[in-house]
């Protein structure tokens, strides 16, 4: 009996060698239920404010200038790049060494993305056809809302595995920065070469510091990852870019049982960043950008070709894009499923990907400047858009059957299956 307990103990501490680690992001997603609350909390405060009267104080503190930036632009560029650069390090570790490591889980949210992107835009276009006055607006439903969409996963804990999670974040980093092509290239009036040549020899510099054997000291590539930043923002390309460029430049060193490990910066970062991000970048974010002051409508505004299109888009065009695309690639053979999802939780995520609130609305501004009634219907549809795609997924991914991963060793699955045939 001795001994047994002996070896009992000794595989309990043998078992995390063995076992997959858990990254910051993992447990950010799995255990921030509280960040996601108060997520919840800051953005309802926001709707609240922005509806009552002091509405005007919220909006004027938002356009206050501290320096050569709006408090409103300080938030959305500079410290949403901290959130980007957070995701952005968590997307190259598991590209490296992690679930998007195979081709097979690296291709499903490219190719996801791209079908949110498409669906919706048409769901817009075909509303709007035959209106050029309203016709820019065909970018607005295609974005998703990081932070609000992990907020909600992050409320519904560990009904959701953390591959699905990944997958999400993989999908919404990639369908936010084609957003953000598009700005670049649709809504952007002005293209700063000079400041994009810049941009370019700072990123040059970052990758540079990296193979040339950089890789135990920090403050080179933040201090560089600033000067980018400002360069990005100068550029006319979303600055948030710089975040998920400086994030790739990080010296990442494979070491499996040891997520935090010392001598990899990327490691010690990603840690750093977790709770700043969870608890501070995330419900300022959505307290600036959440307070949108419903108009005065009748029934006739919530049929407006605008409001439809984007509500549509969000709501339904986004679950047709996302999950069609992904069942089309799965039944193809070029992907497959995230581990220990189901298809109903594959539906539940492709709804949450209608949350577009905070991009959506950047968008609008741009695609109707100066016109403050498209843009009250662009953000009418952006709201409800975005609230039934948010509740619909919630309620999806909170009753669907959970799956049960399959153990990586075919050996222990053929001999559970054979301990269960009778006799």
């Amino acid at each position: 009996m001795r001994r047994n307990t002996r070896t009992a103990r000794a595989d309990e501490m043998a078992e995390p060698t063995t076992t997959r680690p858990r990254s910051a992001l993992r447990d950010f997603l799995d255990s921030g239920a509280a960040g996601g609350l108060v997520l919840m909390a800051a953005a309802a405060a926001a709707l609240v404010i922005a509806n009552s009267p002091l509405a005007p104080a919220y909006f004027g503190a938002l356009k206050t200038y501290l320096g050569p930036l709006s408090l409103e632009h300080w938030i959305n560029d500079g410290l949403m790049a901290v959130f980007f650069l957070l995701v952005g390090l968590e997307i190259k570790r598991e590209v490296v060494d992690g679930q998007l490591s195979t081709w097979s889980r690296r291709v499903l949210p490219g190719v996801a993305a791209a079908g949110g992107m498409a669906v919706p835009a048409l769901i817009y276009v075909a509303l709007n056809h035959g209106n050029p006055e309203t016709h820019a607006g065909w970018a607005i439903p295609t974005a998703t809302d990081i932070a609000f969409a992990l907020g909600v996963l992050a409320l519904l804990g560990n009904r959701v595995p953390v591959s699905l999670k990944v997958f999400l974040t993989a999908l919404a980093i990639i369908d936010d920065l084609g957003a953000v092509l598009i700005i670049a290239l649709v809504y952007t009036a002005d293209i700063s070469v000079g400041d994009l040549v810049l941009a370019a020899a700072f990123v040059a510099a970052l990758f540079a510091m990296k193979r040339y054997g950089l890789r135990e000291t920090m403050w080179p590539y933040l201090l560089i990852g600033a000067v980018l930043w400002v360069a990005v923002l100068r550029s006319g390309v979303h600055a948030t870019v710089a975040g998920v460029l400086l994030a790739f430049a990080i010296p990442l060193r494979k070491a499996p049982g040891a997520p935090d490990d010392a001598e990899s910066l990327l490691h010690r970062l990603e840690h750093a960043l977790h709770k700043p991000v969870a608890f501070l970048v995330v419900p300022v974010f959505g307290f600036a950008n959440a307070g949108v002051a419903i108009p005065e409508f009748g029934t006739g505004l919530m049929f407006d070709p605008v409001t439809l299109g984007v509500m549509l888009g969000l709501a339904v065009g986004k679950l047709v894009g996302v999950f069609g695309a992904s069942a089309i690639a799965i039944r193809l053979r070029w992907a497959d499923l995230p581990m220990g999802a189901g298809w109903l939780q594959l539906v539940g995520v492709s709804l949450l990907c209608g949350i577009g609130f905070t991009m959506s609305l950047f968008i609008a501004l741009l695609a109707f400047p100066g016109a403050e009634a498209l843009q009250g219907k662009a953000k009418l549809g952006i709201l409800f858009g975005s609230c039934i795609a948010g509740v619909l997924g919630w309620l999806m991914l909170r009753f669907a059957p959970r799956e049960i991963p399959a153990p990586d060793d075919p050996a222990r699955v053929a001999a559970r299956l054979a301990s269960r045939k009778p006799g």
